[in-house]
């Protein structure tokens, strides 16, 4: 289980109990987290989850795969460095006390 902290596009944010093999995605939307839509339930084929990953997330996630950066170029908001789809990023211990911030828009 990671403690992760997802801020929203208004700076509202919330700390969730995220359980191993849980996407990000699963997290915001069983949540209640407004900013991930995740129109494809996580099979990486909408960009609907489109995150931005800290420092500490990015320096303990894998490379995106292929997949995923197609389906970033499709992404609505700004694209960044560290762009990812939440529906892609497992929860696990080595992702604890990560922060997501949501864009402004999905869709």
């Amino acid at each position: 289980m990671a403690h992760i902290t997802y801020v929203e596009a208004n700076g509202q944010s919330t700390t969730i109990d995220l359980a191993d093999g849980w996407s990000l995605m699963q997290g915001a939307t069983t949540n209640g987290i407004d900013g991930i839509i995740g129109e494809c339930g996580g099979s990486c084929a909408c960009a609907t989850c489109h995150c931005y990953v800290d420092d500490m997330l990015a320096g303990v996630l894998p490379p995106p795969s292929q997949g995923e950066l197609d389906m970033l170029e499709n992404v609505v908001a700004e694209r960044r460095p560290n762009s990812r789809l939440a529906c892609q990023i497992k929860a696990s211990p080595a992702l604890e006390g990560g922060v997501v911030t949501l864009p402004e828009c999905q869709e």
